[in-house]
């Protein structure tokens, strides 16, 4: 049995050979001579002793290389307060304006001054991208989103904080219509809030895209957010005879690039509860304002304001 040499150093052992032939081969890319032996049940990696420290150090940093490639990715997702009174306020504002708009005397005079139109959107009646958020077909049309807006915008809520989550939505929601719009003949309408629903989808893949680690991740994993999105859209969104495919995805993309935007916004400002209020009121102020000018700038044949 071949014993090492007394100015042999021995730098590595196991009691696996494998494991020993593995770090021989380390010492064989780094140009180290090295040799095998076994000795007292366990199989030792010997060097000559001028090596010694050398190979040392090419060892621990191999075995630190792995170690880093084994560690699982650890989510850094911070988690902010007022997810809950975001979703308060999108039901309320939807709810309340269902039960003004849904009646069968009022809905015609509604929808015709806050359907999106795009043909009217085209024309400057920009409000109407907003307004038309807000209105819908019938009570399960109504119900649909308030379930699914109010489970993706609490989500969206939780990473974002109430506030900035439901104006990063609503504004998504805004720009998602507007591009819809460009996209569709002047006669299209669209009414609902799904386009701010898969908006809200949008966002929270947006956050889940950008790097928090220093991990080593395979394309697979790192777009794997992006991909559950895309599949969630196909599901829910791209089906049914009423369905507005071009909404949902606009809307969707819109989320993407204003989600991006959103997750970058200095930690300091997204704790601040001064700064969600205010995101909060924003989002807010923009529907209201929208029906504003709706109700200020409607002319129907009638001559009457909603009711």
């Amino acid at each position: 049995m071949e014993q090492p040499n007394v100015i042999d150093t021995v730098v590595f052992e196991s009691g696996s050979r494998r494991a020993c032939m593995e770090s021989r081969l380390v010492l064989d890319s780094a140009g180290i001579a090295s040799h095998v032996v076994r000795q007292g049940g366990l199989w030792q990696l010997v060097v000559a002793g001028r090596d010694g420290e050398v190979a040392v150090s090419e060892l621990s940093s191999y075995l630190q290389e792995r170690q880093s490639e084994k560690q699982p990715v650890v989510s850094t997702v911070t988690k902010y307060g007022g997810a809950t009174w975001g979703v308060v306020g999108y039901v309320t504002v939807l709810v309340v304006i269902g039960a003004a708009s849904l009646s069968e005397s009022s809905r015609p005079v509604w929808q015709a001054i806050g359907r999106m139109n795009a043909g009217q959107v085209m024309a400057g009646q920009l409000h109407r991208a907003a307004t038309a958020l807000t209105l819908h077909a019938d009570i399960g049309h109504l119900l649909s989103n308030l379930v699914f807006g109010g489970v993706f915008g609490w989500l969206a809520g939780r990473i974002l904080g109430g506030g900035v989550a439901w104006l990063t939505i609503t504004s998504a929601g805004v720009f998602g219509n507007l591009l819809n719009a460009a996209m569709r003949p002047a006669e299209h309408n669209s009414i609902g809030a799904s386009t701010a629903v898969f908006a809200a989808l949008g966002v929270m893949v947006a956050h889940a895209l950008r790097p928090r680690t220093m991990t080593n991740q395979n394309a697979m994993q790192r777009y794997s957010p992006l991909i559950g999105g895309v599949l969630m859209l196909a599901m829910m969104g791209l089906e049914g005879d009423r369905t507005d495919v071009g909404a949902h995805i606009t809307g969707f993309l819109a989320g993407l690039l204003m989600g991006a935007a959103a997750a970058r916004l200095p930690e300091v400002w997204l704790r601040s509860r001064w700064f969600q209020a205010s995101a909060g009121a924003i989002a807010i102020g923009i529907v209201v304002a929208a029906w504003a000018i709706a109700i200020a700038t409607a002319k129907v044949s009638s001559g009457a304001s909603p009711s």
